[in-house]
Formats: structure tokens, sequence, C-alpha cells
């Protein structure tokens, strides 16, 4: 007897701040420098308001993909009662990895760093997350796993970027073709991960799965969105990138873009909505069942168009029973379906007994998947949710710098930005702090970690010392704003030591302690750099280490205090920092708006932040190491 299988908690993951359709260019960039002509169009009738990037504003990646789908599955976890490890099978779904090979499953795998496990990776394009939860389901219901993880995530953004189709030559002379600019306005970045079992939460909420269905037309339709050439003739052959004698050559006949066949969206919804009548035909589906319309569309239009086939097929929906977050998180592919699941479950849309309909159609080549969902358990207020909700939806948000408003503040600013972004987004794939934010930190390594810091702390007061020493007559209120710092900075290690003995360690152990190679090199580097006459590079350390303080050590002290049920004395370190972050923050600012900035010290302060950022990751991945 097939076993029953329920989706226990869903998480998700959305790079950065939302965009508004305003900033969109600022992302992607302008082709040739001149705004889209399109895109106003576009996105009047897609009605998408605001989306994520995996970019900044110079259109850098900032995260990878198989980090963000990471991310999402360790936020699914850290709303669960399961560890990363009691996971048996990662089942992944993309339309384009990081990498052409190995499969995506493996770089998720990777990045996760839990046990050996069970792997598959579903390739292709929206419908591929109704692929890759049809696997997990069935494993699930054939007894041979009972815990899986099933995620969809999509980094659509670096296909769009401007420069991608500038190097074509593309620009104020040649537009680019609307099937390939059409998609810049509709597409965008995120993952969302569901927890699938073979038992419902213990309290709380459940999401049953009671059926999947997928259907192709691919023997009945060409290729709709592909990325390739298609012969000009058939209009059904595409010609991949591996078929030309080079990568240039491809990218010149515009064989690595991404293109939808915009005319034959009208057959696609028209056949999405045929495979929902062929359910009720088949005695499969009863309409009058379902509470919830879980649909994935690209436009609203869409919406549109599939409505009135509905009610012309005798199938009338109340318009708030369907559901989407289009608006608001805008088109994530795959991962769409998951994201809005995961909106629906813990926002409190969701009650008992309802039913879903999920309807996930893909223009890639046809492909349809419709999903039958029943919510089960209770809505006592207990629904294992209210936990905090650790490393894929922290928000990510730079320590922030007060101006005088001069652009060159201002500059500098959005470029510690994008550099803070980059660097949390590493401190969550560092193992201790991952095990942190899953809630497996063991008192052993609650140790390491304050071992490790107070041989790279006790150098601070060293560093600033020397940095005020080497600042000149001309710059007298900086220098006095870096002593008074480096006395700040004395009574960090004290509380280390203090702290560390708290929890079962030995002080003279840590008192007579070595750096690991990450603290080695970040002590000699920032050691270095305060030798420099005026020194004022090391703002971007200041920054670094001090906006730790300030953003994520009150953040680290708590969830280690309530993992190992800690007083507060056992905590200090981290818990102070919040507070003495704060006024290390007034001393950065007048540093910043005290006139000494040039573009030349703009790059110099930007290139140590970067520096300090990779070796203070180092650090923390070397914990253990000597």
């Amino acid at each position: 007897m097939l076993k029953k299988c329920y989706i226990n908690q869903i998480g998700k993951y959305l790079p950065g701040n939302p965009i508004s359709n305003d900033e969109m260019e600022e992302y992607l960039g302008k082709i040739g420098g001149v705004s889209s002509r399109v895109g106003p169009k576009v996105l009047k009738q897609n009605k998408i308001e605001s989306r994520y990037y995996a970019l900044d504003k110079h259109q850098n990646t900032t995260i990878s993909n198989a980090a963000m789908a990471a991310h999402a599955i360790r936020d699914a976890i850290s709303r669960s009662e399961i560890s990363l490890d009691d996971l048996q099978l990662l089942v992944t779904a993309t339309s384009q990895g990081d990498l052409p090979l190995p499969g995506f499953a493996s770089m998720v795998h990777g990045e996760l760093k839990n046990q050996p496990c069970e792997i598959a990776s579903l390739h292709g394009i929206c419908a591929s997350s109704v692929l890759a939860l049809r696997h997990s389901v069935s494993a699930v219901k054939a007894g041979e796993v009972s815990k899986s993880a099933v995620v969809a995530s999509e980094l659509a953004s670096r296909l769009l970027k401007a420069t991608r189709f500038e190097e074509q030559g593309f620009g104020k002379e040649k537009r680019l073709p609307f099937e390939t600019e059409f998609l810049r306005w509709m597409l965008s970045d995120g993952a969302g991960a569901l927890l699938i079992s073979d038992q419902p939460n213990s309290t709380g909420l459940s999401i049953e799965v009671e059926s999947i269905h997928i259907k192709s037309y691919a023997s009945q339709f060409a290729p709709c969105m592909y990325v390739g050439k298609k012969d000009n003739v058939s209009n059904d052959e595409v010609y991949g990138w591996l078929d030309y004698p080079g990568y240039m050559e491809a990218a010149r006949d515009g064989a690595i873009n991404l293109h939808q066949t915009v005319n034959m969206l009208d057959d696609v919804i028209r056949i999405c909505i045929n495979g929902v009548f062929e359910l009720v035909e088949e005695g499969k589906l009863d309409s009058d069942q379902i509470d919830w319309w879980v649909t994935h569309y690209s436009s609203h239009i869409f919406r549109e168009q599939a409505y009135d086939l509905l009610v012309k097929g005798g199938i009338t929906i109340e318009p708030d029973k369907i559901f989407s977050n289009l608006y608001s998180r805008g088109n994530m592919g795959s991962a769409s379906f998951y994201l809005m699941l995961e909106e629906m479950l813990n926002e409190g849309y969701l009650e008992s007994g309802q039913r879903l309909l999920c309807i996930v159609p893909e223009s890639g080549r046809f492909l349809f998947g419709y999903v039958i969902l029943k919510v089960v358990g209770s809505n006592d207020g207990s629904t294992g949710n209210e936990s905090v909700c650790f490393s894929g939806t922290d928000e990510i948000v730079a320590p922030d710098i007060k101006t005088s408003g001069t652009e060159i503040e201002e500059r500098l600013v959005r470029q510690l930005s994008g550099v803070w972004s980059d660097f949390e987004n590493r401190l969550n794939t560092v193992p201790v702090i991952q095990k942190m934010n899953e809630r497996r930190l063991t008192f052993e390594d609650y140790r390491g970690l304050l071992y490790n810091l107070r041989q790279q702390v006790i150098d601070g007061s060293r560093w600033i010392s020397r940095a005020a020493s080497n600042v000149t007559r001309k710059h007298f209120e900086i220098r006095s704003a870096f002593i008074g710092h480096s006395s700040d900075e004395h009574r960090d290690f004290e509380m280390l030591e203090s702290d560390y003995v708290s929890v079962g360690g030995d002080l003279e152990t840590i008192q007579n302690g070595s750096k690991n190679i990450g603290s080695e090199a970040l002590s000699e580097y920032i050691l270095g750099q305060a030798s420099r006459e005026n020194p004022f590079n090391l703002i971007g350390a200041m920054f670094i280490i001090e906006g730790l303080g300030r953003r994520v050590a009150r953040r680290w002290g708590e969830r280690i205090q309530e993992q190992l049920e800690l007083d507060e004395s056992q905590i200090k370190f981290l818990l102070y920092h919040s507070e003495s972050d704060d006024v290390h923050f007034e001393r950065l600012d007048k540093a910043v708006q005290s006139g000494i900035l040039t573009d030349e010290l703009v790059a110099d302060i930007v290139k140590t932040a970067k520096v300090v950022a990779r070796l203070y990751v180092l650090q923390l991945e070397e914990i253990g190491n000597f």
C-alpha cells in the first residue's frame, strides 16, 4: 500500500531588496545606454510591480543559483523539527544552473554540506518544479525515503543584462528583437523549497499531496521558449550554441539568448485550460471542491484569458480564490509555484480542510503540471511557523553610514553596500554559521567560535593604535577617533575569554591559543595597511568588522543563547557589540564626512572592505584548523 505524502514546511530565498519598475534598468542595464521602448508596454500588460534580482547595479551577480536554493532549504529547515542531516533525498528544479555540468542537485548538495544522500536534478522551465515534486512524492509514497527536500531556483537575470546584448552588437542603432527583450521585463530571481515526509506535522498545518498530473504536448508544438536559434524556414528546428564553430559565432547569431515566440502564447493558455477540463472529464478533479486556484502565470493578461476560457467551459471561480503573488514577487519560473505555496502557508492564507488546485504551465515546449493538495492539521496557533526565520530569510541590509549628502560620499556608501551583500551571503555558507542558523550548534561549536575570534580580536587595538600613530597632524580629529576606538577594542578579548570560560573552556587554553590561517591573514593584512601614512582605506575594514557588530552580532548571540540556553553573562561579547558598535559607527560617519574622500581613496576603501570581508569569512571557515 502506498503511503501518504505531506509538505511539512516551505522556505524561500529572495535575493536583495524588492526592485520597482522604475529601478529595473538600473540593475539589468540600458542596452546601448538607451531606455527601452518595449518595457513600459510589457509592464502595463503583466502588471508586475516589484521583483528580485541577484544582481547589483553594476550587473554583477551577487549570489549563485545553487546558493539561493541552499538558502531556501535552510529556511524551510529552520521552521521544522528536523535537521539537514535527516534528509534522505534532495530533488532540484531549475531552467539553468550556474554550470552546464555537473547537475544542479550536485551543486546544491555541495552548498548545503549535509550528509550524503540521494539526489536528482530535474531540468526544464516552469513545470520542472512539478516534475521535481513528483519525483520526491513518488519516493516517499513508495516508502523508499521518509524525508525529502525539493527546491526550485531561478537566476534568470544573468541572461538579461545589457552587457550581454551589447557584446552582440545591439545598442542605439541595432535594436534587440522583441521576442528577447520581452523577457527582460518578465523574469526575475528567487528560490522556494518544500520539506516532504510520510507524516504530517505533530502540530499545526501540513499539506497533503493528493495527486499530481503532468502532460507534455511537445510532439504537437514547436519550442516556444528556448535558448538557441530557430530555423527561419520551418520555425520548428532550434539550433543550440554547441552546433556553432565557436562561442562567439553562436553569440553573434543570438543562439545564447533566451527567446519567447510570443504569438504561440495563446495556444499555451488554451492547452493549459483544456488540461483542467480533461481532469474534470476523467473524474480526477471536482472543481466545486477547490478552495484555492493557485495559478502560475507570467502576465496578468494571461490570467484574464484563462479565466474567460474556464467560464466558457462551465467553471466559474470567485476572483478572490485565485492566488498569485506575481505582482509583488515577479515571475521566477520554476520557483514561482513553491513561492506561492510558501506565502500561502506562512502568511496564514490556509485553513484545515481546504483543497488547492495548483496549475503550472510551461511555454518551453508545452508542458503542463496540475497538483491537487489538501490542507490538514489544526489552525490552533501552533503551526510550527513561529520560529525565527534564519539564514535564507534574514534581510540583508548593509550597516548605515551617514553622509553629508555629497556625491562622492553617497557613491562610497553604495559601493560598500554591495560589498556587504556579498559578505553576508558568504557568511551564511560558513559551516559554523549554518549550524547556528539550523539550530544544530553545540557547546563545542560555540567554544570554537569564541576561541578563534579571540586570537584575531586581540590584535584589534594593535592595528587601530598603529593606524592612529600614522595619521598626520592635519587630520587630528580622525586620529583622535582612532585612539578612542583603540581603548574600546581592548575590552573585547577580555569578554571573549570570560564567555569561553563560562561555557566550560579553559582560560589558559584560550589565552595561549594560536590563530588559524584566516585569522593570521586577516591580522597581518590589516596591520600592514595600518602602517601606511594616513591609512584612511581602513575605513573599509572598520565598515566590515564594526558592521558585523552592528548588523549581525546580536542576531547570532540571541540564536546561540536560545539554542544552548545560556545566560546573558555567557554571551556578553556578541550581545555587547550590537550596542557598542553604534558608537563606533558614529566615528566612522565623521571620518566619511571629514572631506578626505577622493576617487582614489573611495576605490581603496572599497577594495580594503572586499579583502577584509573575504579574510573574515576564511577565518570562520578555518575554525578548528591551525
